[in-house]
């Protein structure tokens, strides 16, 4: 479905029940951000938030893509399956062999349809530049200080419109924006992203650089943005055939590129590769924890257009799940099948869960047709686009339904020998991975679970023996969580006082020649303070945390030939790990607005009252800034 404007969005979602107008005013300066957050955490993922008294002329929608049934409802799809089985059907129509003329002219009617979603630019204005504002002040937008550490306020849902300079072809990119002042931000692009590569570019020819951001329209628009897509590919061409209507562009009125004409806004300017570079950060980011400040190009704005009455679309990002995650899930089940038909036939189906942030975890399942076979899907998925920023891959067989975390897990104790089937590799990290020693290149796991079961064991214990005995031998274990024990699964895991160890691997090699605890084949070790017990957030904390090959430990046994696995996912911010690098505080609500939005809660019209995600994980904030310092 084609939406002709965020607006008819809105209409769709509210009468799917999906959406909660707001009524009172609501600060865009935190305010804003807690209230999504108890929302967006809720199963399902809540619902969407229309702020519609922020200060300004404009309402904010927050929330809006942050479930599976408000994703299909953006891309107009009743299963984000279906696009995937479109997407397999058009490219074996095209691609596949043909045996004669007439099967070959069968597939120009194919050929036409896909020129129909070809993007198209038309004369004249369109409805995005209804309103003109020739001398730009950003603050007359209703953008949000997401969190208490962050830099400022900052554009979080901008499609960043470029061109190379060389070939004329369009890049659509989402890059934060940090607000400097009334004409300016930050443009947050990494070193692998197309927009940073577009810079570069001009910087050689020591020219500006035309940029056009905009925000809203079709939701089609801003999920294009996010996208993995091939470089030199039109990101607006992916928007054609989602939305199955092509994308009427516009020329903006002070730099030469095109936007969509029915967007909500345009922020049009330039990027002087002579400027010195901003400082730009801190920001509470999807990983769940704070990227810190750095050097970034600054971005002068020369006119603001919009719709009359135009909607401003932000999202939050921060410990998951929030919105981010649920568009993760569009992209693994979209780009599955290109994945698929270009490149790894075996692959039969993926799942990256809401714990790796997008791409940290990725768990795969492959036809494993002859030895080594798992390896080659490994080297070609850690080479392969987005999914280089991988650190933990586990490959599976193809009896297993990668979505069901029990029958994951049971593949994996069950069949993977630590010594033969975990390979430690060495590649690009996604810039903002805080755990490893170098910024953006560190150590990835992948974990061969496809081999025959021939491991399997009769584990059982009485959970409370394990946590019997840790409390008398371990006094450096503040609490335990015995869930996947109670399940059967030999795997724990615990909590640490890193004040009272000398190393953690020296801690989880005592705890595997302890009788009992060595019946155990993994031990998770974190410091997460006096409650472990979601394990999803445990999960999510390790995952953040670990360079796989500084941080797992195959540790042996006297009494059995089969390694145990210990894994530190603990901060490398104590002064006995010896790290370089600043590590950054975990993202969380500050108690003065989580006071205040307790307050008024009852005037939201929200339902029952829903308590702050922040407030249980308080105790992984250390001091009161972005970086944490511990004091010892």
């Amino acid at each position: 479905m084609a939406y002709r404007s965020l607006q008819q969005f809105i209409d769709i979602l509210e009468k799917n029940n999906e959406l909660i107008r707001i009524k009172r005013l609501v600060d865009p300066i935190l305010e804003i951000t807690e209230i999504t957050d108890r929302m967006s955490k809720l199963p399902d993922g809540g619902k969407a938030l229309l702020f519609e008294n922020t200060g300004t002329e404009f309402p904010v929608l927050t929330n809006a893509m942050g479930s599976i049934k408000r994703m299909c409802l953006a891309l107009g799809v009743d299963d984000l399956e279906d696009i995937r089985l479109e997407m397999s059907s058009l490219f074996k129509e095209l691609a596949g062999p043909k045996d004669g003329l007439w099967e070959k002219l069968s597939t120009l009617p194919k050929l036409g349809k896909v020129a129909s979603w070809m993007p198209s630019v038309s004369s004249g204005k369109g409805v995005c530049q209804e309103v003109v504002h020739m001398e730009p002040n950003i603050d007359l937008l209703p953008i949000l200080k997401c969190w208490p550490y962050d830099g400022g306020r900052f554009i979080t849902l901008p499609m960043v419109n470029t061109k190379d300079p060389h070939t004329g072809i369009r890049n659509v990119g989402m890059y934060r924006m940090q607000i400097f002042n009334e004409a300016e931000t930050g443009m947050h692009w990494h070193q692998h992203k197309v927009g940073a590569r577009h810079f570069e570019e001009y910087k050689k020819l020591g020219k500006p650089m035309p940029v056009a951001v905009t925000l809203g329209g079709d939701p089609v628009y801003t999920y294009a943005a996010t996208a993995p897509m091939p470089d030199n590919f039109d990101e607006y061409l992916l928007a054609g055939f989602l939305r199955k209507k092509r994308v009427n562009l516009v020329k903006c009125l002070t730099v030469d590129l095109e936007v969509p004409a029915d967007v909500d806004f345009v922020i049009e300017g330039y990027v002087d590769p002579s400027d010195d570079l901003a400082w730009e950060g801190p920001f509470g980011d999807h990983t769940g924890f704070y990227s810190l400040a750095d050097w970034y190009p600054r971005f002068h704005i020369t006119c603001i257009t919009h719709r009359k009455n135009a909607v401003y679309p932000a999202t939050i990002v921060g410990v998951p799940p929030m919105e981010d995650a649920y568009i993760a899930k569009a992209t693994e089940r979209i780009f599955l099948e290109p994945i698929r038909l270009t490149m790894l036939p075996e692959l039969n189906d993926m799942n990256l869960p809401f714990e790796g942030v997008a791409h940290n975890i990725a768990i795969v399942k492959i036809s494993n047709a002859y030895p080594g076979h798992a390896y080659k899907v490994m080297n070609a998925l850690w080479g392969a686009g987005q999914m280089m920023f991988n650190k933990f891959l586990v490959a599976l067989p193809d009896n297993v339904d990668v979505h069901n975390a029990h029958q994951v897990i049971e593949c994996i104790v069950n069949s993977v020998d630590p010594e033969r089937d975990i390979h430690f590799g060495k590649g690009p990290l996604d810039v903002l991975d805080h755990s490893s020693s170098m910024a953006g290149l560190g150590t990835k796991l992948f974990i061969d679970s496809t081999i025959r079961k021939e491991l399997a064991s009769d584990f059982s214990a009485n959970y409370l023996e394990f946590s019997d005995e840790i409390e008398k031998n371990f006094a450096e274990v503040r609490t335990i969580n015995t869930k996947m024990i109670q399940d059967g699964f030999p795997i724990l895991f615990v909590s640490i006082d890193k004040s009272k160890v000398v190393t953690v691997k020296d801690t989880l090699e005592r705890m595997f020649k302890n009788e009992l605890l060595g019946k155990l084949t993994a031990i998770f070790a974190l410091d997460f303070g006096d409650s472990i017990e979601d394990l999803s957030l445990a999960l999510w904390f390790v995952a953040g945390n670990i360079d796989p090959q500084r941080d797992i430990h195959l540790i042996s046994l006297d009494s059995d030939l089969r390694k145990r696995v210990g894994l530190d996912g603990t901060r490398k911010a104590y002064n006995t790990d010896n790290f370089s690098r600043d590590w950054p505080n975990v993202v969380l609500m500050d108690k003065k607005t989580i006071e205040r939005v307790d307050e008024f809660w009852s005037e939201l019209d929200l339902g029952e009252f829903i308590s702050s995600p922040s407030i249980p994980l308080q105790s992984l904030q250390v001091g009161d800034e972005p970086i944490v310092r511990f004091g010892f």
